[in-house]
């Protein structure tokens, strides 16, 4: 799965304002509305059940919250880079401050793994982070995300 079918310049946001885990996921259902139409509180509640499970706080300051939705087409992804790391219960216990979401379509199922695996893999990577971590542009994070670097 190529990363560059995930995001676009336009869902990459290097500099999110949040002070709590619930806000950020409140602030990405804002952001996502616009792009896949459903309202702001269904996604953030979506986002909120995942979180009930699990945290998807995958450490080193890495979040990939993710959920599904029924009528989703395809699999749609948001990078954000909070402007001050924020406390997200992850497993590591540390603050989180890069956060790839990934809305994904009820019936994803092997592609919704695929998604998951492919922004794992890059975010696992601690020299991506560094460089994710020292811009503020969108074009440098989408050049950093969909590099050869991070295939």
């Amino acid at each position: 799965m190529d990363i560059s079918n995930l995001i676009n310049i336009q869902s990459i946001f290097p500099s999110l304002k949040a002070t709590s885990k619930k806000q950020i996921l409140q602030e990405l259902g804002n952001i996502a509305n616009k792009h896949i139409g459903y309202e702001p509180f269904e996604i953030a509640n979506v986002l909120m059940e995942r979180e009930r499970l699990g945290s998807t706080g995958v450490g080193h300051g890495v979040a990939i919250p993710h959920g599904r939705f029924s009528e989703l087409k395809q699999i749609f992804g948001i990078f954000a880079k909070l402007e001050k790391p924020v406390s997200y219960d992850a497993i590591d216990d540390q603050p989180v401050d890069l956060i790839f979401l990934l809305l994904v379509p009820e019936q994803a199922g092997a592609d919704h793994l695929k998604a998951l695996a492919k922004v794992s893999r890059i975010l696992r990577d601690q020299t991506i982070c560094e460089q994710l971590r020292g811009t503020n542009s969108s074009d440098a994070i989408f050049a950093i995300l969909t590099s050869q670097q991070a295939a």
